[in-house]
């Protein structure tokens, strides 16, 4: 499973990386989380606030930062 955090490399944005890990760690999934900080290919996802979250492709959460509970709901239902 790909995850994407989309975002500048702020605050809200390690800190939804952060809950990433921590959800798939609970849930025992395998993930690779790529951290994307292009402008362009940020607007390339449709979003405008981020941080963004992308699960193998399909944009999930933008502009807020998830708790690992919400995230952990989103990779079993992937």
């Amino acid at each position: 499973m790909i995850i994407k955090i989309l975002g500048s490399g702020c605050k809200k944005c390690l800190a939804l990386a952060e809950n990433v890990e921590t959800a798939a760690q609970a849930a025992g999934v395998d993930v690779k989380i790529e951290k994307v900080t292009d402008i362009v290919a940020i607007a390339g996802f449709g979003i405008m606030s981020t941080p963004g979250l992308v699960i193998d492709g399909k944009v999930v959460s933008a502009g807020r930062v998830l708790k690992p509970s919400e995230i952990g709901a989103l990779l079993k239902a992937a």
